[in-house]
């Protein structure tokens, strides 16, 4: 659930069980004096906060509140090169590997920084409802125009010829599921390398540079009209 959807629904949660709120509740005419109150809403407004006094007050927080991650006790405070240098070769399921096998052909010749950094934008997709809910659906994830790694779909075979570095990302995948920090991007959900400039690039905000990626997040929706 994003941040602003958990907000939202806070909000009406607590509109909701406000103690003033009443039947005869009013909407507020100072922008527009024509305007009239919608019964059928102040009528609708009653009958939710029937329903909500009748949830328990531990559902209520359940539902208004975003989700904590998961962090495991073996989570890094930052993913140094010290600590990787200090840790067994992690094992795991197909979590792990696919996001091992996404680190190593998508950024393996990047710096630790951007290393973490992609597995940011991974686990920032798998948080992000408009996205698969798992690592594996994320990074396998396609369209009509193709996948949205690359190397996923370009036809090549997907084997590791350099195994230190796969050990590597790969510990750093078992550092990020374990909940490492995610200060590097920003919250992105995309990047692209500088030799492209693709369309989508414009409409989003773009959060760093690291490396040779480029990383952007969708623009922050305050309202819908």
């Amino acid at each position: 659930m994003s941040v602003l959807k958990s907000w939202t629904g806070g909000a009406i949660v607590l509109l909701a069980l406000a103690g003033g709120l009443r039947a005869e509740v009013t909407v507020s005419q100072s922008n527009d004096p024509t305007a009239s109150v919608d019964q059928g809403l102040v009528a609708l407004l009653g009958q939710e906060r029937s329903a909500f006094e009748s949830v328990a007050p531990n559902r209520i927080a359940a539902i208004s509140n975003a989700p904590k991650p998961v962090k495991s006790k073996n989570a890094p405070a930052e993913v140094t090169a010290e600590w990787l240098a200090s840790q067994p070769a992690p094992t795991g399921g197909p979590e792990l590997t696919c996001l091992a096998e996404a680190l190593y052909h998508e950024a393996r010749g990047e710096s630790l920084a951007g290393q973490v950094a992609v597995a940011e934008v991974i686990l920032n997709r798998v948080d992000d409802a408009a996205f698969p809910g798992s690592v594996c659906g994320v990074v396998k994830q396609g369209n009509a125009r193709g996948c949205q790694f690359s190397y996923v779909c370009d036809g090549k075979p997907d084997r590791v010829r350099e195994p230190g570095a796969y050990d590597r990302v790969a510990k750093i995948a078992k550092a990020m599921l374990d909940g490492a920090p995610r200060g590097l991007t920003d919250g992105a959900t995309y990047f692209h390398t500088p030799a492209v400039r693709p369309t989508w690039s414009k409409r989003f905000t773009r959060t760093t540079r690291i490396g040779s990626h480029i990383f952007y997040r969708p623009p922050l929706r305050t309202a819908q009209r």
